[in-house]
């Protein structure tokens, strides 16, 4: 090969890898309710993971219409390889179901349905939180939540706020959101878990969760990690990776070298986030962060800037 063909060709490589480059470009998107959840989804919108700024005058793109309290707590949504989003939602604090919707563009849902994820435990007393995962190599959703069964692992000492809940993560996986698998539990590890959240990071799962053992209170989150989307063993369950507050709902995000976790610090009112290059020493940046008032717990996800000009969301 000659040498002008060369550089002619490295050229092109590189030209080529800097057009790829700024088509992946990314925006980060924050799926959140607030107050009760009684109005819906909330989307809000960063370029650097540190500043959300609300979109659509933080005005609610989707409103609940299923479950026993039409409540839309706890949005978690994830988009397929089709280019189609998904979310699922907690629909009452009593319910044996989740609610259901897909989107491909974040404002004009589909009708809303109801998963009877629990409706096989009679005993089962809720279904808190569901968070939603896409498998890409298996092209499997996988939808995991909390959920109390009195008598089906060993009792805990409560307080009287927790309402005698002792709660694990339990989950069900689907391909097309019409038929799915037997209910099974996610996680157990041996402790009252809620708000799990699943990252993928290069060939490792991790799975963060809220240990929301109330007597001695935790109330803290935590992670654990898997070479499969399940299969998760409670042996290997990390300290705290937040400091001496309560948090929950974490919602982890990638964003450029560092790992984001964002929660909700539910007692003082306002949002925490931590991060960490290698998932084991972790820094906190709430300090940092700024959300639209009044956000409640909801998951990150990025987009590519050219997804979100074509969706145009309003309010950026």
């Amino acid at each position: 090969m000659k040498k002008t063909t060369r550089i002619l060709l490295m050229l092109f490589c590189i030209l080529n890898a800097m057009t790829l480059t700024a088509q992946q470009k990314k925006v980060y998107l924050f799926s959140y309710f607030k107050n009760n959840g009684q109005d819906g989804l909330h989307l809000a919108y960063s370029t650097d993971g540190l500043k959300w700024l609300a979109l659509n005058n933080d005005s609610s793109f989707l409103k609940p219409m299923v479950g026993k309290d039409r409540l839309m707590r706890d949005p978690s949504i994830v988009q397929d390889d089709k280019g189609v989003f998904h979310i699922v939602w907690t629909s009452g604090w009593w319910d044996k179901g989740i609610g259901y919707a897909s989107s491909t563009d974040l404002k004009h849902w589909s009708s809303q349905q109801n998963i009877p994820v629990m409706n096989s435990f009679s005993r089962a007393r809720n279904a808190w939180a569901p968070e939603l995962f896409y498998d890409l190599k298996s092209k499997t959703f996988y939808i995991f939540w909390a959920s109390t069964v009195p008598g089906m692992f060993p009792e805990l000492p409560t307080s009287d706020s927790e309402k005698g809940l002792n709660h694990r993560l339990f989950y069900v996986t689907t391909k097309d959101f019409k038929t799915f698998s037997k209910t099974k539990v996610y996680f157990d590890g041996g402790f009252s878990a809620i708000d799990g959240t699943l990252l993928k990071r290069d060939n490792q799962y991790c799975l963060f969760i809220k240990n929301e053992n109330s007597n001695p209170p935790e109330k803290n989150i935590r992670v654990v990690s898997s070479k499969k989307p399940y299969g998760f063993n409670p042996k290997t369950v990390s300290p705290p990776i937040t400091g001496n507050y309560w948090a929950e709902g974490p919602s982890p995000l990638q964003v450029g070298e560092y790992v984001y976790v964002y929660f909700d610090k539910y007692r003082d009112h306002r949002y925490g986030a931590v991060r960490s290059k290698d998932l084991v020493n972790w820094e906190d940046i709430s300090d940092l962060i700024s959300f639209p008032a009044g956000t409640r717990h909801g998951t990150a996800f990025a987009v590519t800037e050219e997804e979100f000009g074509k969706m145009n969301l309003g309010g950026h």
